[in-house]
C-alpha cells in the first residue's frame, strides 16, 4: 500500500468510460484499453491517439456527422425560442379560449427550445468530446498548490478538447440558440407591472351600461339575466357576473358574485336589508383571505366555505367570518330590480373586495395620490 493509492490486482480495477455504467465494465490495463473503448463505443466510433494512455477519441468522420446534427438542434432551439417570444406578443389573453391558445403556444415552443438545446449539448458531449478511463484514488481532502494548478490546466485542456474554440459552427449556433432564451425573461418582466394603484378598490359593478342604466346580474357561464320573480326558492344559490363582462377575466377576478335566496326571518342584523331584494342577497365570491373562490354553501347553516383554507362566513349575517384565517366579511353588493324585473347592481361595493392586503395596498396608494 502506498500513500493516496491502494495497490490491487489488475483484475480487480475496473475500467470506465465517463457516462457509462461501471459495474460490468472491462478490466483496465495497458493491453486492453483499446478493447475497453471498443466495448463501450464500438469499433467504428473510436479513434485512439498513440501516446495518450487511457483516452479514446471519436472517429473524425463520426464526429463531423455529429457536429452537423448538433448544429441543426441548436438552430431548432433558436427558431423555437424566437417563436416563444413571438407567441407571447401575438397570442393575447382575455378569454378562456384565447388563454388556452396562448398556453399551448408558449408551452409548446419553450418545450421544443429546451429539448433541442439539451439534446444538442448531450450529443456534443457523447459524440464529439473524447472519452476517458478513470480510476478513483484516495487523496487528501485539502488541495495543495500543485493540485490547484493541475485543475487549472485540466480545465483549460478540457475547454480546448470540447471543441468550443475549434468548431466555429458549433460555437456560433450555440450562441444563436441561447440568444432568444436569454431574452425571454426580459420579455416576461412585462407581466410584473404596472402597479395596480387604486384600481383594486373598484369593480365594474359601479360602471353603468352605455345607455346609462344599472348593470344587470347574469348567470356565470350562460350570460342569462336573472328575473327576481324566478329566483324564488329559499336556499337557492347562483354564481353571478356583470352583464357585458362575461369574458373579461380581469373584471371577473374582482366582480364575480354569489347570489343567495333567504326567507325573511332567516336574515340577521349583520346583513344590510337596504341592499337586498325580496330576501335575495349578493356577496363577493372572492375570499378576503387570499382571493380563492368562496362558493361552497351549506344550506341548513347558511355557511359559505372557502375550500382553500377553510375560511367560513355566515351568509345570513352579513357574511361575517366565523372560522378560518379570513380577516373580514365578504363584501355585500347593493342590488335591486330594473323596470323589467331583472336584478341589477344599484352601485359598486362600498368596501374593496378580495384579500385584505389588496385593501391595505390600495388605501396606501389612494392616500399617496391625495397627498400628491
Amino acid at each position: 500500500m502506498t500513500d493516496n493509492h491502494i495497490d490491487q490486482p489488475e483484475s480487480r480495477v475496473p475500467a470506465r468510460v465517463i457516462g457509462t455504467p461501471s459495474s460490468n465494465g472491462p478490466i483496465l490495463g495497458d493491453d486492453n484499453r483499446r478493447g475497453a473503448g471498443a466495448a463501450f463505443l464500438g469499433d467504428e466510433d473510436v479513434h485512439e491517439v498513440k501516446g495518450v494512455p487511457g483516452v479514446v477519441y471519436q472517429d473524425p468522420a463520426s464526429a463531423r456527422r455529429a457536429e452537423r446534427l448538433v448544429a441543426l438542434l441548436f438552430t431548432i432551439t433558436f427558431l423555437a425560442g424566437a417563436a416563444f417570444i413571438a407567441s407571447y406578443v401575438a397570442f393575447q389573453v382575455g378569454t378562456i379560449d384565447k388563454t388556452a391558445v396562448s398556453n399551448y403556444a408558449l408551452g409548446g415552443t419553450l418545450s421544443i427550445a429546451l429539448l433541442s438545446l439539451a439534446s444538442g449539448i448531450t450529443l456534443w458531449v457523447r459524440r464529439i468530446m473524447p472519452k476517458y478511463y478513470l480510476v478513483q484514488e484516495r487523496h487528501p481532502m485539502a488541495s495543495d498548490s500543485a493540485t490547484r494548478e493541475y485543475v487549472k490546466e485540466t480545465f483549460l485542456e478540457g475547454a480546448n478538447e470540447s471543441g468550443f474554440v475549434k468548431h466555429k459552427l458549433l460555437r456560433r449556433t450555440l450562441l444563436l440558440a441561447a440568444a432568444p432564451l436569454g431574452l425571454a425573461p426580459l420579455v416576461l418582466l412585462k407581466d410584473l407591472g404596472p402597479l395596480p394603484g387604486t384600481s383594486l378598490r373598484h369593480t365594474v359593478w359601479g360602471v353603468p351600461t352605455k345607455d346609462g342604466k344599472p348593470r344587470r346580474l347574469v348567470v356565470e357561464g350562460t350570460g342569462q339575466p336573472i328575473r327576481a320573480a324566478d329566483f324564488n326558492s329559499p336556499g337557492g344559490i347562483l354564481s353571478v357576473v356583470p352583464e357585458g363582462y362575461e369574458e373579461d377575466l380581469n373584471a371577473l377576478a374582482k366582480a364575480t358574485l354569489i347570489l343567495l335566496k333567504f326567507r325573511p326571518e332567516e336574515i340577521k342584523s349583520g346583513t344590510n336589508l337596504n341592499w337586498t331584494h325580496d330576501g335575495i342577497v349578493a356577496y363577493s365570491k372572492i375570499c378576503t383571505h387570499v382571493g380563492c373562490p368562496a362558493a361552497l354553501y351549506e344550506q341548513t347553516t347558511h355557511h359559505i366555505l372557502c375550500p382553500c383554507h377553510q375560511s367560513t362566513f355566515d351568509a345570513a349575517d352579513g357574511a361575517k367570518v366565523i372560522f378560518g384565517p379570513a380577516a373580514r366579511p365578504l363584501p355585500q353588493l347593493p342590488i335591486g330590480i330594473d323596470g323589467e324585473g331583472y336584478l341589477v347592481a344599484k352601485s359598486d361595493f362600498n368596501v374593496p373586495v378580495g384579500p385584505s392586503f389588496w385593501e391595505r395596498g390600495d388605501a396606501e396608494a389612494e392616500a399617496r395620490e391625495k397627498k400628491a
